[in-house]
């Protein structure tokens, strides 16, 4: 507390307002500075944030540029058992990039010492529903004898859709199986070169796989290509 009495009685009223203002500039002053330091601060944060969104964005082109690059690689490979392994790694790699839940290749084997039962390719979560994938990198459109033992793979479990990328595309038969099964179950078609052009036109992943999704649900077409209108 301020001590007056040493002034004359007829200039401490006067000691005491000049105090007074000299509070209220400094009062200013502090509020000011604070005012300049909530802004600094806050520059900082944006600064920060659009500093680390760019990084993740630059993490996530690196990513699809080399998953790119390998299934580019992928076309000069002629050993057919070789192509089909790398090509279920390049595409487990892009489902990840994306964000997508992956289970990657796997078998099952009887519980009565059947051996293996069943090899799959790869399971995928798309906004909580999973899917059966199969790949395939044949020369020739698959036929119904190629498509039908994944029909029965997605058959055999609960809630699950089924997924199929080839290399070669589909035959006729092929397509009106599929597209037969989907009062039941959920089966899309793709091409591996809409992959491609996904990977070279910088097209997300998750959009392009839910418009076939809802095309093969309400327009029972497991063939949609969404892509087509952009050729």
């Amino acid at each position: 507390m301020e001590d007056f009495s040493t002034c004359w009685p007829q200039d401490q009223w006067d000691a005491k307002g000049f105090v007074a203002e000299i509070r209220r500039v400094v009062n200013v002053k502090d509020a000011f500075s604070r005012m300049n330091q909530e802004r600094e601060e806050e520059r900082k944060k944006r600064l920060t944030e659009q500093q680390t969104k760019m990084e993740k964005a630059q993490r996530q082109r690196s990513k699809l540029a080399a998953i790119k690059k390998d299934l580019s690689a992928l076309f000069g490979e002629s050993n057919r058992q070789k192509r089909g392994k790398a090509l279920e790694d390049v595409l487990n790699r892009l489902f990840e990039a994306e964000g997508i839940l992956v289970r990657e290749a796997f078998t099952l084997k009887g519980s009565h010492g059947e051996g293996i039962i069943e090899q799959i390719d790869g399971a995928i979560d798309l906004d909580g529903d999973l899917y059966i994938v199969e790949m395939k990198w044949w020369n020739e459109p698959l036929g119904v004898n190629e498509v039908s033992p994944h029909l029965v793979r997605i058959f055999n479990r609960g809630e699950t859709g089924g997924i199929i990328i080839s290399a070669s595309g589909y035959t006729e038969p092929a397509i009106t199986v599929c597209k037969d099964v989907l009062h039941s179950k959920v089966v899309i078609l793709c091409k591996l070169e809409e992959i491609v052009m996904l990977l070279e036109k910088e097209i997300e992943l998750r959009p392009f796989l839910k418009s076939k999704i809802n095309s093969a649900k309400i327009d029972k077409n497991p063939m949609h290509e969404p892509l087509t209108w952009s050729r």
